[in-house]
């Protein structure tokens, strides 16, 4: 909030919690303190009062810290109470079932994407997924349709420096992810080309259920299933069901 007071030990424990809820694995004290630029000893005192209260959890063997147990309440409760993920639920159900493949609903936060809601796609072979998961929205699918509707002083923000390689094929140089952008932009949806997973290939539209639109609808497939008519079959799929969704949310806003 413009000209808002930071209280700075409540967003230093905000930081510990976002950082290990964004790890692949427990951190220790001195990998915490690196990353996050405090000292050890104000550090402990903040680790010990969010273990006390639940936001994380340490193992005594190993001195690693974990998300907690409370974190996953406050998560469950956000996911429940969001309009968007109840009125879009019968909508995913059957996007997944017209294309037998993997799709999410995700919402830009920073210059993440966040998995909001998701149906699995029932082929043994498939893209692994986590509500709540966050992953580098430029290398996404669903990241891309929402970056390239965004206006130019907010898309600056919405990029990281510098552009990190998370496969052979993620775009890494700023001109070419403005050029992808606005082929995004010109066609209406967003393709990720292996960008974030090798061998996975993503389609994703905006919901524009806002504007400019902070949530987009996607479709993963292993490029192994991928066809000459796939990305137009899964394209007219997914610009239905967002029509569908764009529908119901503007039906109860009224």
């Amino acid at each position: 909030m413009p000209g808002s007071k930071v209280v700075r030990s409540v967003d230093r424990a905000l930081e510990i919690v976002e950082l290990l809820a964004r790890s692949e694995r427990p951190q220790t004290l001195a990998e915490l303190s690196h990353t996050l630029d405090i000292p050890k000893s104000t550090l402990h005192a903040l680790l010990w009062t969010l273990t006390g209260r639940g936001w994380i959890e340490s193992d005594e063997a190993s001195g690693r810290f974990r998300i907690g147990l409370h974190a996953l309440l406050v998560g469950r409760s956000y996911v429940e109470s969001d309009s968007l993920i109840a009125m879009s639920g019968a909508v995913l159900d059957q996007l997944a079932a017209e294309t037998g493949e993997t799709v999410h609903i995700g919402r830009l936060d920073g210059t993440s994407i966040v998995y909001l809601d998701k149906r699995e796609s029932v082929h043994p072979l498939r893209l692994f997924s986590a509500i709540g998961r966050h992953l580098p929205a430029f290398t996404t699918a669903l990241g891309k349709s929402i970056l390239a509707e965004l206006p130019e002083d907010q898309l600056e923000a919405q990029l990281p420096q510098p552009l990190t390689r998370l496969t052979p094929h993620t775009i890494t140089d700023l001109g070419a992810l403005r050029a992808d952008l606005a082929l995004t932009r010109e066609r209406g949806y967003a393709v990720d080309n292996e960008e974030n997973s090798e061998g996975i290939k993503g389609f994703a539209v905006a919901l524009r259920t806002s504007e400019p639109p902070h949530d987009a609808l996607s479709c993963a497939i292993p490029v192994a299933r991928i066809h000459d008519d796939t990305e137009e079959t899964v394209v007219a799929r997914l610009r239905e069901a967002a029509d569908r969704i764009r529908g119901r949310v503007s039906s109860r806003a009224f």
